[in-house]
């Protein structure tokens, strides 16, 4: 049996994202097919489109999703059909040494399905980030699926599958947060808005928010930052160091992932404080820094893979503080748009203008 069914795909670089038909077949051995109830646009979605992960077009884009499991294949115990589910990256493969060492948030062998979504023509799709979520159905491996409860809005919850999970994870499980220790971070797009958010559920009291939008500023006091700095009109180094005391930040993560951005950084921590990069570079970026000051200033230099996050313990710890009011998911939630709508959606991104747009079908 195979499914057709409406999907979101990008042919070429710089492509419109059209609509299309897309083949998706039964589930293989340890796979399952999911229908799709929210995705919400991410950035990773537009660097797929616009060349900048790889070259293997055409994409079937999205992968930050919830949905419900409509089938499985032989050998699933993760999952049944009927689950809610959040879709993930992460399909830890127990075998890698990460695994064996039992550190499987740092799984080296993440795995995705087997078997192939086709455009009607038999053209084979790749998934982003092995999930493929602007679908009515997509196939993913069964370790790809986290089951959740009924109860919490999809589209909020659905987030947690990447950007938001990235920065609130860069805070707490990258950046190890403490209660009472001071956290600046520089770039407040959905990623460092959630580290925001991440920083003030683990307690930090003093919290920093560095941008060049004053919008964006004023919107991450909403997600508990206690202070805020427009680097273009201040040195954000000397800001930081202000509001700490003189001393700097005990962590600083840097979201936007670019040499200057990631220098400020250094220079705003405390000594032996964290520095936790999780914005991502571009692979022509190159980093300077005196290696007398590396030594000197002590402490460590982190990044922060998926926000060092084990699925299956990390989401419904989330959702769980999600439920308690303490994460205010449904936050991140600008706008719920429809299939039709996701190229729009690149469009506010480029504008800054939202935290996360929402596909719902």
């Amino acid at each position: 049996m195979v499914y057709r069914v409406q999907g979101v795909v990008v042919r070429a670089k710089d492509a419109p994202a059209t609509i299309e038909t897309v083949i998706v077949p039964d589930p293989g051995p340890g796979e399952a097919v999911v229908d799709i109830i929210s995705c919400g646009v991410c950035h990773t979605d537009l660097h797929y489109k616009q060349g900048g992960i790889n070259d293997d077009f055409p994409f079937l884009l999205g992968h930050e999703a919830t949905g419900r499991v409509a089938a499985v294949g032989e050998g699933v115990t993760e999952v049944a059909v009927g689950d809610r589910v959040i879709l993930n990256w992460r399909a830890v493969c127990g075998q890698c040494r990460a695994c064996l060492k039992g550190q499987p948030k740092y799984c080296f062998n993440t795995h995705n399905a087997t078997s192939k979504m086709t455009l009607e023509d038999g053209t084979e799709l790749s998934a982003a980030l092995g999930i493929g979520a602007f679908i009515e159905k997509t196939l993913v491996a069964a370790g790809q699926c986290t089951k959740i409860d009924e109860e919490s809005d999809a589209a909020a919850v659905g987030l947690l599958g990447c950007g938001i999970m990235a920065g609130i994870g860069a805070a707490i499980n990258t950046g190890e947060v403490k209660r009472g220790e001071s956290v600046a971070v520089i770039g407040c797009g959905g990623v460092g808005t959630a580290a925001i958010a991440g920083a003030q559920l683990a307690g930090a009291t003093t919290i920093v928010a560095v941008d060049i939008d004053d919008a964006k500023l004023e919107q991450a006091k909403r997600f508990g930052a206690t202070h805020t700095v427009n680097s273009r009109d201040e040195d954000a180094v000397v800001a930081i160091q202000g509001f700490t005391g003189g001393f700097g930040a005990d962590v600083v993560i840097d979201a936007v992932g670019r040499p200057e951005t990631y220098r400020q950084a250094f220079y705003a921590r405390d000594l032996a404080g964290r520095v936790v990069l999780v914005g991502v570079p571009t692979p022509e970026m190159t980093l300077e820094l005196p290696l007398l000051d590396v030594f000197g200033r002590g402490g460590s230099l982190k990044s922060s893979w998926y926000g060092d996050c084990l699925p299956s313990h990390d989401f419904p710890m989330l959702i769980d503080q999600y439920k308690l009011g303490r994460l205010d998911l449904d936050g991140f939630v600008s706008e719920r748009i429809g299939l039709g709508d996701v190229e729009a959606a690149f469009e506010k991104m480029h504008g800054g203008t939202v935290l996360r747009s929402v596909v719902e079908l």
